[in-house]
């Protein structure tokens, strides 16, 4: 894959002024604008930065940003699974995972993440991808929000639906560890049946491994 990129943007109203949500971006796009100091949901904001500058210039890393006039105030991450996760275990190429959506406490409720999902999907490339998110509750921030899990769990639905990412069954141990927990997951139009396949088995892993294990008694 070429992991083509192309730029989309568009323009919010919010009750504290204009937002532009736009991307994808590159590390040196991303240098224009400040960082704001609170977005820490996964580490302090500047070591955050250098993150998603990094995740920015890989072949399929995808930023896109939710911006003031010069701060960049929410954020959402595409990229490769982690090497060291289960996702990333048969080197799918057509396989990104929606790694990371932040937007700082003064701006939640202006559906801002909901639409860094709707400009993340303008770019028809994303049709050629497996798009996922691992959702755990307890990376949720039930505090600041003072929402109930279950709660949380509705409006995070709503957000990654409208990204087109529904909840699927799965085997991962992490996920039905709780029943909070979910994979959302958005195929794309142009992905090959091969593709799907072999990803309906990693989503059932435990499954499929242990039908090979009594294969080969």
């Amino acid at each position: 894959m070429n992991h083509s990129k192309t730029y989309h943007s568009l323009t919010s109203n919010s009750a504290k002024g204009t937002i532009k949500i736009e991307g994808p971006l590159t590390s040196l796009e991303l240098q224009n604008y400040y960082f704001h100091e609170n977005l820490t949901a996964f580490r302090p904001a500047d070591k955050q930065f250098e993150a998603i500058k990094s995740i920015a210039d890989f072949p399929e890393g995808r930023i896109i940003i939710a911006r003031t006039e010069d701060t960049i105030i929410g954020y959402v991450t595409y990229l490769h699974p982690d090497p060291l996760e289960r996702w990333s275990k048969f080197n799918m190429d057509d396989l990104i995972e929606l790694g990371a959506v932040e937007v700082i406490p003064e701006y939640r409720g202006e559906k801002i993440a909901s639409g860094l999902l709707q400009v993340s999907m303008m770019d028809n490339y994303m049709e050629n991808y497996i798009i996922i998110s691992t959702e755990y509750y307890w990376h949720w921030d039930l505090n600041g929000t003072k929402l109930s899990i279950w709660n949380y769990r509705k409006v995070m639905e709503k957000m990654m639906a409208a990204g087109g990412l529904l909840p699927a069954p799965t085997d991962d141990p992490e996920i039905i560890s709780h029943p909070a927990n979910c994979l959302m997951v958005r195929i794309g139009k142009h992905v090959p049946e091969e593709s799907i396949k072999q990803f309906d088995t990693l989503r059932f892993l435990q499954r499929h491994n242990y039908r090979n294990m009594r294969e080969g008694l």
